[in-house]
């Protein structure tokens, strides 16, 4: 009986929760407005060190932003895995 608990334990632990899926979502609208602004400020922007500066935090915001949606595809496809299907990885 503990070994079922501890197996079913296990696999709500390793699926994402509805909160994650939530964060991978607005990661994901973050990083689409990222991108715009970064396009709009190299294209219409006076090229100045303030500009660049911008631009490289941007850059890095949008870096870390994507890697965080790697680790959750990540996580998500191995619980589909684990699970057989990801209608059932979300549930």
């Amino acid at each position: 009986m503990h070994q079922i608990v501890e197996a079913i334990e296990a696999g709500v632990q390793s699926r994402p929760s509805a909160m994650e899926f939530e964060m991978a979502y607005q990661a994901r609208v973050a990083i689409d407005r990222i991108k715009f602004a970064i396009k709009h400020t190299e294209q219409f922007a006076r090229p100045c060190g303030t500009m660049r500066e911008a631009g490289l935090e941007l850059l890095d915001a949008l870096d870390r932003l994507q890697a965080l949606d790697r680790r959750f595809q990540i996580r998500s496809r191995c619980a589909a895995d684990r699970n057989g299907t990801m209608s059932e990885a979300k549930g």
